[in-house]
């Protein structure tokens, strides 16, 4: 939803309230997520800019984040260093760019000015007065705020056009066509080579459809073919121009480039107006689902509408559930990884322990070995013989026994060890599925971006930790229920749904509750994730490319989010099976076939379905 427009009127937000104001704290909430503190017009304001591959956002609040003092990267140090004490200078957008430049000049201290009262907080939380106010010629650095999905970074670039240092270093084995690393010039992504939607005219628009296949989904179409169109826009497009957000090529009728083009123009005017009346809406159950910077009727049909008096209320509303970014969330989240890290190295350590008691109670096989090896060689010893030695194996003898005697003892030794183990694997295997539900938990816990996703988490970790303490003692159940979370299905062209579990009891609903038994499940292959479904509207009729889609999901939603390909395992889902005795989402399966697939998320993924 950080779409050409929202960052549009974000810039021109920030323009008006934090042009000329003086920053005063810099810090982290996360290793992503930035927050500075701006003094200006009498009043402080917050500006979060988060690259996170999850939540990718930029927000101006009156409320500071809970900030991570632990947190001292190297772009956040240079920032300190650069940008605290400083003024903004200038704010700006590059044309037709999700960035915003925020340009920060340091301030002269030729008088000796000192701190105003408003400076109190910067003078207190300053590592040197110096670094603030005995500089003699003014410092010019610019912070490039980039929210482009999970491309996003935030980058500190001094007055020469150089990369300082940025919260996302990208390697040029990375990407070749823009690295983003110290010392090495900042450039904006290379344009990609299409028409300007801001410049396109009725007879242009009707040429690019004549000469491509008049097939598909026409709001995918426009992504495709024209430069900075989110989906979002694309689907107001479609719906100004035609009445249908989700309009078929094949289908348009003969003036529909008249239209399209005038409904193009009319959505991107803003962009020279600075005309700006954004919106968040919500739907039947009073749940935010998107914001936009001017009203959309594709969504207003389905959705009820909130004005707002700020892009930036708007998107809180959305990605946040109305808490300060960085703030109420990352505060739960936090508690509950601390809670659920703290009973995973218990875990872990009991693991550990019954493994070396495991290891010891294999050590005794010896004794069994050693008590064999004397009965096959009573003839050799001798009255009073402390070893045997045989092939370069020595064994101790007690002289006060006979042969048998000490082959006995040995017999002894081997049964008890024997049968001190016969319980560890059963205890061993019970740990391991707990540890492996603790990453699942924590996995799902830390992609939470939502209230009623943490609210859904909490209930479910309050549900596991009070069932059974790490002693397995029964503790009091829990008196409040789970909160309802109405799980939506994404559907392809062809009407499939696919489902995904965001906790461990959705991935127990999606997996035993929604899906049928010949329906497919997809799960990434030997990490923690969420579980994936494909309802099939048509049994037997199964589409690849629904498959694909559906893996690149179970890829985005699991440990390897990040990485560059992601196996993914496909199996009906007949064959997948709960733990006995495991936490909910906690299952074994058979019959799978693997593929290979770039994680993705719903947003991009957004042009393949419908």
């Amino acid at each position: 939803m950080f779409d050409l427009l929202t960052i549009a009127a974000m810039t021109d937000e920030l323009s008006a309230t934090l042009l000329d104001g003086r920053i005063q704290k810099i810090g982290l909430a996360d290793p992503r997520t930035l927050s500075l503190e701006v003094y200006s017009g009498g009043r402080r304001h917050a500006l979060i800019a988060s690259a996170d591959d999850r939540s990718p956002r930029i927000l101006l609040t009156g409320q500071n984040a809970t900030l991570d003092a632990s947190l001292t990267t190297p772009f956040v140090l240079l920032l300190r260093k650069y940008a605290r004490g400083g003024v903004i200078v200038g704010i700006e957008q590059p044309p037709l760019e999700r960035i915003i430049k925020v340009s920060i000049a340091k301030r002269l201290a030729g008088s000796g000015d000192r701190p105003e009262e408003s400076d109190t907080e910067i003078a207190d939380d300053a590592d040197d007065d110096e670094a603030i106010y005995g500089v003699e010629s003014p410092t010019f650095v610019h912070l490039y705020i980039e929210i482009m999905g999970r491309h996003s970074n935030l980058i500190l670039v001094n007055d020469d056009g150089l990369i300082m240092e940025s919260v996302k270093r990208v390697t040029p084995s990375m990407s070749r066509v823009r690295p983003i690393q110290p010392r090495r010039p900042y450039t904006v992504p290379p344009p990609i080579d299409r028409p300007d939607p801001r410049r396109i005219t009725a007879d242009r628009l009707q040429e690019m459809l004549a000469s491509g296949e008049r097939r598909g989904d026409l709001a995918g179409w426009l992504v495709r073919s024209f430069r900075a169109l989110s989906p979002q826009m694309a689907r107001e497009i479609a719906f100004l121009g035609t009445g249908a957000a989700d309009a078929r090529l094949e289908t348009l009728p003969s003036g529909a480039a008249l239209e399209l083009s005038r409904a193009m123009r009319t959505l991107l005017e803003p962009l020279a107006t600075s005309q700006w009346s954004p919106v968040w809406y919500r739907d039947d159950e009073e749940a935010p689902v998107a914001f936009t910077p001017v009203p959309m009727q594709h969504l207003a049909f389905e959705y009820t509408a909130v004005p707002t008096p700020s892009i930036s209320e708007a998107a809180r509303q959305v990605v946040t559930g109305g808490d300060t970014p960085g703030g109420r969330h990352d505060a739960r989240k936090r508690r509950l990884l601390d809670e659920i890290g703290a009973l995973r190295e218990r875990v872990t350590s009991r693991l550990k322990s019954l493994s070396d008691e495991q290891d010891r109670a294999a050590a005794n096989e010896h004794y069994r070995e050693w008590g064999e090896t004397i009965y096959a060689w009573l003839w050799q010893i001798q009255p009073g013989d402390t070893e045997l030695v045989v092939e370069e194996a020595r064994i101790p003898l007690d002289p006060g026994k006979s042969p048998s005697e000490n082959a006995q003892d040995y017999f002894e030794k081997y049964r008890r060890g024997r049968d001190a183990g016969t319980h560890l694997p059963e205890l061993i295997a019970k740990n391991q599925a707990e540890l492996t539900y603790l990453d699942q938990l924590t996995l799902h816990i830390e992609q939470a971006s939502t209230f009623p996703e943490i609210e859904s988490l909490m209930f479910e970790w309050e549900q596991h930790r009070n069932s059974v303490n790490p002693g397995g003692r029964p503790q009091t159940k829990l008196k409040r229920s789970a909160p309802p979370r109405r799980l939506r299905p994404l559907l392809d062209r062809h009407g499939n749904a696919i489902y995904i579990g965001k906790s461990g009891n959705e991935n127990d609903e999606v997996t035993f509750s929604l899906a049928g038994p010949n329906d497919s499940w997809l799960h990434a292959r030997g990490v923690p994730g969420s579980h994936v479904v494909i309802r099939w509207r048509n049994q037997g009729d199964e589409a690849p490319e629904t498959i694909e889609v559906a893996a690149k999901l179970a890829a985005w939603y699991s440990r390897n989010r990040n990485s560059g390909s992601v196996e993914v395992d496909i199996a009906p889902r007949r064959y997948v099976r709960k733990i006995k005795g495991a936490g909910p989402g906690m299952v074994t399966y058979r019959n799978e076939r693997t593929i290979a697939v770039n994680p993705a998320s719903e947003e991009t993924l957004d042009t393949v379905l419908s």
